[in-house]
């Protein structure tokens, strides 16, 4: 692991790190936030993935987040979206697929298989590295993140629902194997097949017997892209399988990182309720 910068920020450190990925076959770039506490005790591990053509600065950035982790005692970590670099296949004019654009799953189709493997970077790989570098309880983590982060967010816990101890998310893409932004992307990386497409869906893993006690779903009432999101569908889902959904339309809220971080404190906060409980 190689150090890019370190900074303190509400008594903890802020670093961004890359190394070279053997799931993704090539060099990869995340960000941690390490709480004050962690100076005295290992904390908890609180993942956020983010969405369509981010990378892990944008929330570093603009998801302000550092005051609420800091007060919770809580470790984030901030994945890319995907795998980067000149030897990795892409398609660049096109932002729902690719670089950007990982969609949090293994791809099986050429040439996609060779790079575009983040469901076992952000379930293996990446998790070994935090656990080796960074004082981190690795007993109590949490997962949440927006958009195609919260599709992965969702996916990714209800696959492996004896690792996270909490689950939410900011306004998630809950049946991408229907929303148009997102079914090109699965034809390309996961074939026809749409059987193998359930894999990485929400609505059809609930559907299929995949089950979690809650989620927590922070949602924009005025984002542009609700049809794509389908919180209605999760909503119903969720019923249907008996998981404990808590939906909030947050109104007037678009999709942005301004209605993210509006609400980041207080989804912050409940997985810290449940990490540090």
């Amino acid at each position: 692991m190689k150090t890019i910068s370190t900074a303190k920020s509400h008594g903890g450190i802020q670093g961004v790190y890359s190394h070279h990925s053997t799931a993704n076959n090539c060099e990869m770039t995340f960000a941690v936030f390490v709480p004050p506490q962690a100076a005295e005790r290992p904390c908890p591990v609180l993942w956020y993935l983010s969405g369509l053509t981010c990378n892990h600065s944008n929330v570093m950035d603009k998801g302000e987040y550092r005051a609420a982790a800091a007060e919770h005692g809580v470790i984030i970590v901030c994945p890319d979206t995907s795998p980067r670099g000149d030897d990795v296949a892409d398609d660049p004019d096109d932002w729902q697929f690719g670089t950007g654009a990982g969609f949090y799953l293994d791809a099986s189709e050429e040439p996609y298989a060779e790079n575009y493997n983040m469901y076992s970077y952000v379930t293996k790989e990446l998790p070994e590295i935090i656990a080796s570098e960074f004082n981190a309880d690795m007993s109590k983590q949490g997962i949440f993140g927006h958009s195609m982060g919260g599709h992965g967010a969702l996916t990714i816990a209800l696959k492996n629902p004896d690792r996270y101890t909490s689950v939410s998310a900011f306004a998630p893409i809950a049946e991408p194997s229907k929303a148009d932004w997102s079914v090109g992307a699965l034809e390309k990386y996961l074939g026809n097949d749409q059987s193998k497409w359930r894999e990485y869906d929400t609505c059809s893993l609930l559907e299929d017997g995949h089950n979690l006690p809650e989620i927590l779903v922070d949602q924009g009432a005025k984002d542009d892209h609700l049809v794509r999101l389908a919180p209605e569908a999760l909503k119903a889902a969720c019923e249907k399988a008996g998981v404990a959904l808590t939906l909030n339309m947050r109104e007037g809220y678009d999709h942005s990182y301004f209605f993210v971080s509006s609400f980041m404190a207080s989804q912050i906060a409940w997985h810290g309720a449940r990490l540090n409980g």
